[in-house]
């Protein structure tokens, strides 16, 4: 498998974060976890999973507001917009979407498409030892191949800065899929393998369960040792800053 750092990868154990997380919060707790990298106090490539315990909608950091999400929909649904720090699409999470996040400190950052395959392949690999046909396809998504199409079960995006990497994505493991054709609209951008297809006959599920998708990233990224501190100080000043302030969110 494709080795994404000379340093050893270190697996965030859940059980060390509160067990109530509020997506703003597991946001907050990515890039937290990068300022740590970017600033040469995070030696070793930390590696996690979470999953949010209610819907919420999360805008790409470029992502224009009213062209990608169905505001008036989440609003009656009181389902939180959120953005994220990295680039991309716009997302949908929650029960039955397990997110995954790495994030890595570099002497020198590799290229775009290095990172997309050092991150990507070794991930589509292990969750192909389960059984699913997962393979990369577009810039950063996986998708399972079935009766000669492609239907995507992650998105993926990153935000580089100039030490380190943050990547982080969905893997759609029991998603209610309905719901992100009532909360998204079509993207305005789509990769070419997607052929104008709505959400419902683009998506798929894993349907592998929470522990097999956990084993995988392991696998993947050689996550054994385990990391059980985290930069709570740091975390709360970006919720309050940044991730619960409507001017951050709706900025474009």
């Amino acid at each position: 498998m494709t080795k994404i750092t000379g340093c050893d990868a270190q697996w965030l154990d859940e059980s060390t974060l509160p067990p109530l997380l509020t997506a703003a919060e597991q946001l907050a707790v990515d890039e937290a976890i990068l300022d740590e990298a970017e600033s040469g106090q995070l030696k070793n490539t930390v590696v996690r999973t979470w999953q949010a315990a209610a819907p919420a909608v999360v805008l790409g950091s470029s992502s224009e507001l009213h062209k990608e999400v169905n505001y008036d929909t989440c609003t009656q649904l009181n389902i939180p917009v959120l953005r994220r720090p990295s680039g991309g699409a716009t997302v949908i999470l929650g029960p039955g979407c397990v997110m995954w996040s790495i994030v890595t400190p570099y002497r020198d950052v590799p290229p775009l498409e290095a990172i997309h395959a050092a991150m990507l392949d070794p991930l589509a690999e292990a969750l192909s030892a389960t059984g699913r046909d997962v393979a990369r396809e577009g810039t950063s998504d996986l998708v399972i191949r079935a009766a000669g199409r492609a239907r995507k079960i992650s998105g993926n995006a990153l935000r580089v800065r100039r030490q380190s990497v943050l990547y982080h994505g969905t893997l759609l493991d029991a998603f209610p899929l309905e719901l992100v054709g009532e909360l998204l609209r079509h993207p305005p951008r789509e990769p070419e393998y997607r052929r104008q297809r709505s959400h419902s006959e683009f998506l798929t599920n894993l349907l592998l369960g929470r522990e097999q998708i956990d084993k995988a990233v392991r696998t993947a990224f050689a996550a054994w040792g385990n990391k059980t501190t985290w930069p709570h100080q740091q975390v709360r000043q970006l919720v309050e800053s940044r991730y619960e302030q409507t001017s951050w969110t709706e900025r474009l």
